[in-house]
């Protein structure tokens, strides 16, 4: 698939780094380009960097699309697709111990709001997903759909920690305030947990002792505008295959874990 690649972009807020993308786009760094970009949130500024490029845009608002959901029932609301078992038995986000009515309900309504950008999305034929700010875990229900090829995952996601520390929604702070003397981002494909997936790259930067959390995340946003096009650029460069590897400990006892494996 090497060559330029039509790249799409989910959003929720500023879009620093989706501005980075697009420009690592029209200046070359990246052999491709950004053919829409979607949000949840309507008042997202990073619609308006794409209005600017002549991106095609598109809101999704979730708690909009979910509200007939209040009902009793969901079953006349999901998609027609949807499995629910299949759902629950391959997430990896909410422990199986939960209530499983919240669980149903979290992940019905879910599906909904899934099936909706998914219905957007349909309109502009793309090779890679990428999420740039997206503050919303997606399910086994979208990322199937998403992901025909296990071996070549297409949904990408930056992370403002060194992964597998600090997964959630405050990498920056969380390192900080553990009293890290090393923050980082990490890009990952999105598999069925919270930033879980196979890691592609990551960046490192020092936490010197007078750094606040404002500078700590300033420090690490420089690095995801490096990090995050470079990443890309190997996908289009058809460079990233995902593999499973066997890990042995010290004990004898082994483990598999999916990585990427980066061709030269």
């Amino acid at each position: 698939m090497a060559g330029n690649i039509r790249i799409v972009a989910l959003i929720s807020g500023a879009g620093s780094n989706l501005q980075a993308i697009i420009d690592a786009c029209e200046s070359g760094q990246i052999n491709g380009s950004v053919v829409f970009v979607g949000s949840d949130n309507a008042e997202a500024d990073g619609l308006n960097r794409a209005k600017k490029h002549g991106i095609s845009t598109f809101v999704v608002d979730y708690q909009a699309v979910v509200a007939p959901s209040r009902a009793p029932s969901l079953e006349a609301l999901v998609p027609k697709d949807f499995v629910l078992e299949r759902v629950l038995a391959s997430q990896h986000v909410i422990s199986a111990c939960s209530n499983r009515d919240k669980l149903v309900r979290y992940f019905c309504t879910r599906a909904i709001a899934e099936a909706a950008l998914l219905k957007e999305m349909a309109a502009y034929p793309f090779d890679l997903l990428v999420l740039a700010g997206f503050m919303r875990v997606l399910t086994p229900y979208f990322i199937d759909r998403i992901n025909i090829d296990p071996s070549r995952p297409r949904i990408m996601n930056i992370h403002p920690a060194l992964l597998p520390s600090f997964p959630g929604v405050d990498g920056y702070a969380d390192t900080y305030r553990y009293g890290c003397k090393v923050g980082g981002c990490t890009v990952h494909f999105v598999d069925y947990g919270e930033d879980t997936g196979p890691i592609i790259g990551q960046k490192a930067f020092e936490i010197e002792a007078g750094d606040t959390l404002e500078i700590v995340r300033e420090k690490g946003l420089r690095l995801e505008w490096e990090l995050y096009p470079a990443c890309i650029q190997l996908f289009a460069e058809d460079r990233l295959s995902v593999v499973s590897k066997t890990y042995t400990l010290q004990d004898g006892t082994t483990f598999k874990r999916k990585v990427v494996k980066i061709f030269r």
